[in-house]
């Protein structure tokens, strides 16, 4: 297990509200499908004050050689199951967390609290085994290896905003070309820009990649429920930092290469972690006033108004910054959420 790692923030935390942190947003702007090609996409440039419109495949041009892109590799899961009560009542199950011994952590909304010892019928003939109830979430029983049993009776598990049944398009789209590792219950989704076209452009740049794993849960699309900041506490979602990715961390620093996270929760493992090799658990929730030691620029999509991932965002560049980004984007009619378009954002000095 990795060692616990002190996290900075610089002079006093600030006091800050969620609604801080809203803005207005167009329903047309919340993207419903991926773009036709994944590096086509566009791309808002933010550094400093500075703004300026891209599209996605030029982002080798916006780095250097010798900056080092770090992404997660986790792999989406088809966590969401549909069925019935014993009772009749229709229920969904969505998964936050695959455990030891073919058990999950997982939300379950039905017209009802789902009892301990009740088993939950699903579509196709699965049957979960209600053991009891962990803060908002139940622990379920699968009767046999759970990930083979999500992959032949569960769904992609798109986000709420995304108002469609999940289709073929979305097998292939809600999902990274480089995940490796099954676990995640939402994509993370800075990645989806990239193909392989780009991955290719971007080693000829002499831009090299290093990995990490931190498994998305779906406490991801939550509300913040509180008002001020510092109350709100953040979901746990394990994560690990391989050697050779602390290794090429390090060795990007001593060339001077700049550390790139692609998406928030590289970030959060990242800062967590002080880029250490291990693996962990982390809660780290992000606000302004933080002191990022690891990276140094961010690759990420558009976030939902008072969410957690915008104020992470505004922390990093700036809460004006990050407004003015955000009217900019919506003025030019940017394309918003996950299968939305992207920003590269550079870290505010201090």
């Amino acid at each position: 297990m990795l060692r616990a790692f002190r996290v900075h923030y610089s002079g006093a935390r600030m006091s800050l509200s969620i609604e801080d942190f809203d803005y207005e947003l167009p329903p047309a702007l919340i993207a419903q499908h991926p773009s036709a090609v994944r590096s086509a996409s566009r791309l808002l440039r933010l550094s400093g004050d500075s703004l300026s419109d891209h599209l996605f495949s030029d982002l080798p041009q916006m780095l250097s050689p010798g900056d080092l892109l770090v992404f997660n590799d986790t792999r989406v899961i088809r966590a969401r199951l549909f069925g019935r009560k014993e009772t009749g009542g229709r229920i969904e199950v969505l998964i936050e967390r695959l455990l030891p011994e073919n058990e999950a952590l997982a939300q379950v909304h039905a017209g009802r609290a789902a009892k301990a010892g009740s088993t939950l019928a699903l579509d196709g003939g699965l049957r979960l085994r209600v053991l009891g109830r962990e803060g908002e979430f139940y622990r379920l029983r699968f009767p046999g290896e759970a990930l083979e049993l999500l992959e032949r009776h569960g769904s992609v598990p798109l986000p709420p905003y995304i108002t469609h049944a999940p289709e073929a398009e979305d097998e292939s789209r809600y999902q990274t070309v480089y995940a490796r590792a099954p676990g995640a219950v939402a994509a993370p989704t800075a990645g989806l820009h990239f193909d392989e076209a780009l991955l290719a452009a971007l080693a000829a740049r002499g831009v090299p990649f290093a990995y990490v794993t931190l498994h998305v849960g779906a406490g991801t699309f939550q509300p913040v429920r509180v008002k001020e900041l510092a109350l709100h506490r953040m979901h746990g979602e394990r994560y690990e930092i391989p050697e050779e990715t602390a290794a090429a961390i390090e060795a990007a620093r001593r060339r001077g290469g700049k550390i790139v996270a692609v998406g928030t929760t590289t970030v959060r493992c990242l800062e967590a972690s002080g880029a250490a090799a291990g693996s962990g658990e982390t809660d780290l929730f992000i606000t302004p006033g933080f002191d990022f030691r690891v990276v140094d620029r961010l690759v990420t999509n558009f976030h939902l108004p008072k969410s957690t991932l915008l104020v992470l965002v505004s922390a990093f560049a700036g809460i004006e910054p990050i407004r003015a980004a955000y009217r900019h984007a919506v003025a030019h009619r940017y394309r918003f959420f996950s299968y939305g378009d992207a920003m590269l954002i550079d870290k505010m000095p201090r």
